[in-house]
C-alpha cells in the first residue's frame, strides 16, 4: 500500500527523515526503529569538519522552528571512518547529503559517501540558507549546471536528488527553471525544498532571537509554500521528464504528506516535526495507508498529483 520506488530506491514508506533530523545518521535509534522507515538522509557532510553557528542556533516559532547550525557536521573523513559501516545494516535506505563550498569539495564528499557500502543515493544540498558560501549553486543555473554534471560523475551508478531552495525572489530564474537545470545535468531526483529564510527578535532585549541573525523557518508556516513549488515543479519539468519529487517542509500529520503527493511528490522527508515528535514520521504511515484505501488506490504511487484542478 505505502511501498514504492523513487529513481531506483525501493522504499517500504514513502516516509523518510529529512538531512540533520537524525542526528548524523542514526542517532533515532534510541526512540524508532529505522525499519519502519522509508529512509533517512544523513546529516549534510562537508570536506572538512565544520563547528557551524555560535549559540543560540534553534529557536521554536509560533508555527515552526528556526535554525541557524550552519552545517554542523565531523567532515567526511571522520563520517567514512565512524559511521559508514553502520550504513548496511541500518535498516532502511540511507542517502547521503552533501554540502560545500566549490565543486571540489562536493565531489570529494560525494565520491567517498557513493564509496560507502550499502549507500543509496546521493542528495547535493545547494541551497542551505545558514552558511555564507555554497549558495550561488542553488540560484545560478550556469552554477548548477556545472556542479550537478561534475557531480553525476563523482557518484557513478547511485542515483542523486537535487535539494533546492524554496526562495528565487530577486533572480530572474524560477524554481522550475532550476529544476529543469539539475534534471538535464543528471539529477534523478529533486527535494523539494529547503528552509525559507528568516529571522526572529526578542522585543525584551531588542536582539535577535539566533547568534547568526537570520536562519532557516521550517514546519507548518511553510507547508502552502512548498505544496505550490512542488505542484509547479511537478507540471512544469519532473512529470514529463519521469524525476521524482521528494517533499519537505511541515509535514507533521498524514494530510501534510497526502497533500505533498497531490502536488506531485513522489516520497515526503519529515524535518522540524521530528524535533516537535520523534516518532512523528512512524505515527505518519498509519494515516497514510487509511488514506490511500479511502481513495480506492492500489498503492501511494497511483495518487501522485492527482490534485484535481478547475471546476
Amino acid at each position: 500500500m505505502l511501498s514504492t520506488t523513487i529513481a531506483g530506491i525501493a522504499l517500504r514508506s514513502p516516509v523518510l527523515l529529512a538531512a540533520g533530523t537524525a542526528g548524523v545518521l542514526g542517532e533515532m535509534r534510541d526512540v524508532l526503529d529505522p525499519s519502519q522507515l522509508g529512509g533517512i538522509l544523513t546529516k549534510s557532510i562537508t570536506r572538512a569538519p565544520r563547528d557551524g553557528n555560535a549559540f543560540p542556533r534553534i529557536t521554536f516559532a509560533r508555527a515552526g522552528m528556526m535554525n541557524a547550525i550552519g552545517l554542523a557536521n565531523p567532515g567526511i573523513e571522520a563520517f567514512v571512518r565512524d559511521e559508514g559501516p553502520k550504513v548496511k545494516s541500518m535498516g532502511c535506505p540511507i542517502v547521503g547529503s552533501v554540502a560545500g563550498d566549490c565543486i571540489d569539495d562536493y565531489l570529494e564528499v560525494a565520491s567517498k559517501l557513493a564509496g560507502i557500502e550499502g549507500m543509496a543515493g546521493i542528495e547535493a544540498n545547494v541551497s542551505c540558507p545558514n552558511v555564507h558560501s555554497g549558495l550561488e549553486f542553488g540560484s545560478d543555473p550556469g552554477a548548477l549546471r556545472e556542479l550537478i554534471t561534475a557531480m553525476s560523475s563523482a557518484v557513478g551508478d547511485l542515483p542523486m536528488f537535487v535539494k533546492l531552495s524554496p526562495v528565487t525572489v530577486g533572480t530572474p530564474h524560477t524554481i522550475v527553471d532550476l529544476a529543469r537545470v539539475a534534471i538535464e545535468s543528471g539529477a534523478r531526483g529533486l527535494t523539494l525544498t529547503n528552509t525559507v529564510p528568516a529571522m526572529g527578535i526578542d522585543v525584551r532585549t531588542r536582539r535577535p532571537v539566533l547568534a547568526n541573525v537570520t536562519g532557516g523557518l521550517s514546519g507548518p508556516a511553510i507547508h502552502p509554500i512548498v505544496v505550490r513549488l512542488v505542484h509547479l515543479v511537478y507540471r512544469g519539468v519532473a512529470r514529463d521528464a519521469g524525476v521524482p519529487i521528494v517533499a519537505a517542509g511541515g509535514v507533521t500529520r498524514w494530510e501534510d504528506a497526502a497533500e505533498f503527493v497531490l502536488a506531485g511528490a513522489s516520497a515526503v522527508q519529515v524535518g522540524a516535526g521530528s524535533f516537535a515528535s520523534p516518532r512523528a514520521s512512524v505515527k505518519l504511515r498509519k494515516g497514510l495507508a487509511k488514506w490511500v484505501r479511502s481513495q480506492g488506490a492500489s498503492g501511494i504511487g497511483s495518487l501522485v498529483g492527482q490534485v484535481e484542478l478547475g471546476a
